[in-house]
C-alpha cells in the first residue's frame, strides 16, 4: 500500500512573541515530522529547543484521549474513562443547579494563554459564559501592566516592527533574555550589531542574553524607574533633548525637568546598585547615538510599581527624539498593534455580557477559592488554556480551594495536570496541529492560518468544539453559541483596517502566514500622533493626576528584603513553557531537579554549598531545590526556574508557593518578583 504524504501549514499557538510559521508532514494520517518553515522571515526554518519536539507532546502515552470522571479524593489523580455524553450531561446539570440556586456568578471560567490562537483563545467560550452570567475573569497576569503603563505616556502600548532593530545603532534590550524567550529577534539584533550597533542588557540577571551582550548592567530589582530618572537628569542637564522634537509632540516637559532635578546619578547609585559613572555613561551613549531603540518584554512589569517603571521608561524616546528615526523608539509587544487590527470584538461578543456582573482577577484565584464570604461563593471552576496550580502565585491557596467538597471543577487539556488532578471531569483537549486557528503574534508584524494537520487525537475537542458542545447541553438555542471556526476566522478578519487590506481566509489557507500591510518603515509616533486626547506624549499627565495618581515618572513603590531575606526571581528555562512540556521525558531530564541559584556570598552566610539541598521559605510556604552557587545573581538576590518541576504537588514543588497575590500599582498584574524568601540548609529526607 503507497504511502500518502502531505505538507500542511500551520503556526505555534504558544504563548511566545516569535508565533513561529512551522510546515508538518503527514503520512497516512499520522504527523511524522514537524519543524520550522524555512521562507517565513522570521522563523527562518528553526523552532525553539520545545517546538522541536512538539510530536512528542502530541502522541504523549499520558495524552488524554476520552473524557475522565473523578472516582478518588480531590488531588489524588484518580479517574475512570466516561463518555462525553455523560460528562457533558453531569456538568450541565451541575451549572442548572448552581446557577437556579446561586446565581451564574457562582461559575468561574478560568483561561490565559495557553493556547494563543484568536479563534481558540477567546470567542465562542466569552459569548457562552456571558450569555449565562457568569463571573468575568480579568485576565492581567502579563501584558496589560505594561501596555498600561505605556500609555500613560503615549496613549497606547504601541511600539516600532522588531525586525527594524536591524537599523538601530544602540540596541537596550530591558528586562528581557532574548536568547531564551525570543529566539528568532537575536539573528536580527546580531545582524544589527554586525552593522555597529551595540547591545546593551539591564537586567538584575545575568542571564545567557546578558553574558553575550556589549555592556550589562546588572540593576537590583524594581529599581528600573530610578536608573530612567537619572538617565534624564543627565539628558536634561547635558542639553542632549531633542528640543524640537519635545516643543511639537509633548506636554509636561517643564514639570519633568523639576521632578528629575534632584534625581541625579550619585541618587540613583543608592537605589538602583550601578555606580554613578556608568549612571552617566550610559545616559549619554544612548542620548548620543541614534537610532536607539529600547526593547522591553515582560520582566519589568512583575513588580509592584511595573506599570510607573513602564510609563518612565516611554519618556526616555520622547526626550531624545529617538522616534523620529528608522529603527529608534520602543519595542515592546506587538500585540496590542494586531488586536486593534483584527475584530477582536466580533469574536467575543461583549454585548452578551450585562455590565453589572462581577469581575475576579485571575492572580488573586487561590484568595477568592478560600473566601467563604464572596457572595456568590464560586461554586464552580471551569479551567481551559492554562494550568493555574503551577503558573498563578500563592500556589497552596490554590491546591486548597481546589480541595473544596463542594467546588465543582472542569478541566480542558491535553494531559492531566497538577490543577486537572483536583478536577471533578477531566476533557480531552486537542493539540495545535488537530485544530484550525487565527494565529496574531505579538513579536512581529505576520499573521498566520493554523490549519489542522491531523485528525483529534481520540475523543478530544477543540475549545470552540468544547463550547459548542456545553451550550447543546445548557439547552442554549443563540445561533451565534454554534459558528463553525471558518466562520469565526471570517469574523476576525471584518474590521476594514486597511492593514488587513486583501488579507482574506482564502489567501492565509493557502499562503499561511502574510505580512501585516503596514510600511516596512513605519515609525508610528515619529511626527507625534500620540494615541491620548491631545495628540502629544504625557511627560506630565493630567489623566494620571484626575485618576490621583502621580501625574509625573517616579521610581514606584520599592520593597527591599529584610534582614536575612533574599529577594527572589523566577524565570522561563529552555525546555518548560510554565508546566508545558513538563511531562514529557525528555524535556524533564534536560531540566534536571529545582534548583535555586544564589550569590557565593549569600551562600557561604548561609552555610550552603554547590549540590546542597537548600530549603526556601517565607510566611506563605516552603520547597527543596538544590543549590547552585552563580555568578549570575548578585548578593541579596536569588533566581529560580519558573514552571513545570513538581513532582507530587503535595510536596510543593513548584516556585509558586512562595510568590504571593501581590497587586501591582495599576493595570491589574502580580508582583511576581516582589517575593522575598529565607534560605537555609534543608535538613531531612524527600519523598
Amino acid at each position: 500500500m503507497s504511502e500518502t504524504l502531505s505538507i500542511v501549514r500551520g503556526a505555534c499557538g504558544h504563548d511566545c512573541p516569535d508565533t513561529c510559521s512551522w510546515l508538518v508532514e503527514v503520512a497516512n494520517g499520522r504527523a511524522n515530522r514537524l519543524y520550522g518553515n524555512p521562507n517565513h522571515p522570521f522563523t527562518r526554518g528553526t523552532l525553539c529547543a520545545k517546538v522541536n519536539h512538539y510530536l512528542e507532546r502530541v502522541y504523549h502515552p499520558g495524552r488524554l484521549k476520552y473524557p475522565l470522571k473523578r472516582v478518588g479524593n480531590k488531588g489524588a489523580g484518580q479517574f475512570e474513562r466516561t463518555t462525553w455524553q455523560e460528562a457533558l450531561a453531569a456538568i450541565a446539570e451541575n451549572w442548572l443547579q448552581i446557577i437556579e440556586e446561586s446565581g451564574a456568578e457562582a461559575i468561574l471560567p478560568y483561561s490565559s494563554a495557553g493556547n494563543q490562537g484568536m479563534i481558540q483563545t477567546a470567542s465562542l467560550d466569552r459569548r457562552l459564559f456571558g450569555i449565562l452570567g457568569c463571573t468575568k475573569l480579568e485576565r492581567n497576569i502579563c501584558g496589560e501592566v505594561a501596555h498600561e503603563g505605556l500609555a500613560a505616556t503615549q496613549g497606547n502600548g504601541f511600539g516600532i516592527d522588531p525586525e527594524e532593530l536591524i537599523h538601530s545603532r544602540f540596541i537596550v534590550l530591558w528586562g528581557t533574555n532574548t536568547i531564551v524567550t525570543n529566539l528568532h529577534l537575536w539573528p536580527v539584533i546580531t545582524e544589527a550589531r554586525s552593522r555597529g550597533a551595540k547591545i546593551v542588557v539591564v537586567d538584575p540577571i545575568r542571564t545567557r542574553t546578558a553574558e553575550q551582550a556589549d555592556w550589562h548592567l546588572a540593576i537590583r530589582p524594581a529599581s528600573d524607574a530610578a536608573l530612567i530618572l537619572a538617565m534624564m537628569h543627565v539628558i536634561i542637564r547635558d542639553d542632549l533633548v531633542d528640543h524640537d522634537y519635545v516643543r511639537q509632540y509633548a506636554q509636561g516637559y517643564e514639570e519633568l525637568v523639576e521632578r528629575v532635578r534632584d534625581n541625579s546619578p550619585v541618587t540613583a547609585a543608592a537605589i538602583t546598585g550601578l555606580s554613578p559613572e556608568v549612571i552617566e555613561q550610559f545616559a549619554r551613549a544612548y542620548a548620543t547615538t541614534q537610532p536607539a531603540v529600547l526593547r522591553p518584554l515582560i520582566g519589568m512589569e512583575h513588580h509592584r510599581n511595573g506599570a510607573m517603571m513602564f510609563r518612565t521608561l516611554a519618556c526616555l524616546p520622547v526626550l531624545t527624539g529617538a522616534w523620529r528615526h528608522r529603527g529608534g523608539g520602543l519595542a515592546r509587544s506587538t500585540g496590542a498593534l494586531q488586536s486593534s487590527v483584527l475584530n477582536g470584538a466580533g469574536l467575543q461578543m461583549p454585548e452578551c455580557t450585562r455590565a453589572d456582573v462581577r469581575t475576579l482577577n485571575m492572580r488573586d484565584l487561590g484568595r477568592d477559592l478560600c473566601n467563604s464570604e464572596l457572595s456568590p461563593q464560586i461554586r464552580s471552576l471551569c479551567v481551559y488554556n492554562c494550568n493555574p496550580v503551577v503558573s498563578i502565585p500563592n500556589q497552596q491557596a490554590i491546591i486548597k480551594g481546589l480541595r473544596r467538597d463542594d467546588l465543582f471543577t472542569v478541566v480542558h487539556d491535553l494531559v492531566v495536570t497538577e490543577t486537572a488532578r483536583y478536577a471533578d471531569y477531566v476533557l480531552p483537549a486537542t493539540s495545535q496541529i488537530e485544530s484550525l486557528d487565527i494565529v496574531p503574534a505579538w513579536g512581529h508584524h505576520y499573521l498566520a492560518m493554523n490549519r489542522p494537520a491531523i485528525e483529534p487525537v481520540g475523543e478530544s475537542v477543540s475549545n470552540t468544539e468544547l463550547f459548542r458542545r456545553l451550550a447543546v447541553a445548557l439547552g442554549r438555542t443563540e445561533p451565534y453559541l454554534f459558528e463553525s471556526d471558518k466562520a469565526l476566522i471570517r469574523t476576525a478578519l471584518k474590521s476594514n483596517h486597511p492593514w488587513l487590506a486583501n488579507i482574506t481566509f482564502e489567501r492565509l489557507w493557502e499562503e499561511g502566514y502574510v505580512r501585516l500591510n503596514e510600511d516596512r518603515d513605519w515609525r508610528p509616533f515619529a511626527s507625534g500622533g500620540f494615541k491620548t486626547r491631545s495628540g502629544k506624549a504625557q511627560l506630565y499627565s493630567k489623566k494620571m493626576e484626575d485618576q490621583g495618581l502621580d501625574p509625573l515618572p517616579n521610581c514606584g513603590e520599592i520593597r527591599r528584603a529584610t534582614a536575612g531575606e533574599l529577594q527572589l526571581i523566577t524565570g522561563k528555562t529552555l525546555h518548560f513553557l510554565n508546566s508545558s512540556y513538563a511531562h514529557v521525558e525528555r524535556h524533564r531530564k534536560r531540566e534536571g531537579r529545582l534548583f535555586i541559584e544564589l550569590n557565593s556570598q549569600d551562600a557561604i552566610d548561609r552555610g550552603l554549598a554547590d549540590g546542597a539541598l537548600a530549603l526556601i521559605s517565607n510566611n506563605q510556604g516552603s520547597i527543596v531545590a538544590e543549590c547552585r552557587v552563580s555568578i549570575r545573581v548578585q548578593q541579596g538576590v536569588t533566581w529560580m526556574p519558573f514552571g513545570g518541576f513538581g513532582d507530587a504537588l503535595d510536596n510543593a514543588c513548584s516556585v509558586n508557593t512562595l510568590t504571593p497575590e501581590e497587586p501591582t500599582d495599576w493595570g491589574g498584574g502580580s508582583g511576581f518578583y516582589d517575593t522575598f524568601v529565607n534560605v537555609s540548609k534543608f535538613i531531612g529526607a524527600i519523598n
